[in-house]
């Protein structure tokens, strides 16, 4: 079947993946370790630092404003954009502003959605999680935007995650805990 000319977008991003193939992996390994939770739909961390313009285009369209550049402080990575789920959580927006708007290819909506999103891994403390502890309570569960796949209650009411969690940070905010029962780990930091 026949397919339809490349817009321009699609046309460098085809390109740059097979002329740096493998490569990006080899240099995203050493050089940037991927210490950030990036926006959904971002490339490997080496090449969303070669690919970000700085624009500041994916904060402005972030409704909810967890998208933040981050400072000088950051190296290579200064005034790229990041996520802090543990202080303002990504919403998981249905048609996800942030990539759809972003000039470059440096983040992109993924053909299938939310569905692979990584953005970061969460864990939960069962020795701090009142509901390991005999206390009613699955907020963590209610409040989850990617629904029972991500995070779900057991028969005990304990909250269990699953494969669908993005790492959006939404179980992290709400967590009654102090310190909180719930945390994360970038996404690029997870190997």
């Amino acid at each position: 079947m026949a397919k339809g000319p490349l817009d321009r977008r699609e046309f460098f991003s085809e390109g740059m993946r097979r002329f740096f193939g493998k490569a990006i992996e080899v240099v995203e390994s050493r050089v940037a370790p991927g210490l950030y939770v990036r926006p959904p739909g971002a490339l490997p961390e080496a090449a969303f630092l070669g690919a970000c313009t700085r624009c500041g285009e994916c904060t402005v369209r972030c409704p909810v404003r967890a998208i933040r550049p981050l400072g000088p402080e950051t190296g290579l990575a200064s005034g790229t954009p990041a996520l802090q789920p543990d202080l303002n959580a990504c919403v998981m927006c249905l048609d996800m502003p942030c990539a759809t708007y972003c000039p470059t290819d440096a983040l992109t909506v993924p053909d299938d959605g939310w569905r692979h999103v990584k953005m970061a891994r969460v864990e939960i403390d069962t020795d701090r999680c009142i509901a390991y502890n005999g206390t009613e309570c699955g907020i963590c569960a209610q409040v989850c935007p990617a629904g029972n796949e991500a995070i779900s209650l057991n028969e005990l009411g304990q909250p269990s995650l699953g494969d669908r969690c993005t790492g959006c940070g939404t179980c992290v905010i709400a967590c009654i805990t102090t310190p909180k029962s719930i945390s994360l780990t970038p996404a690029g930091i997870l190997n």
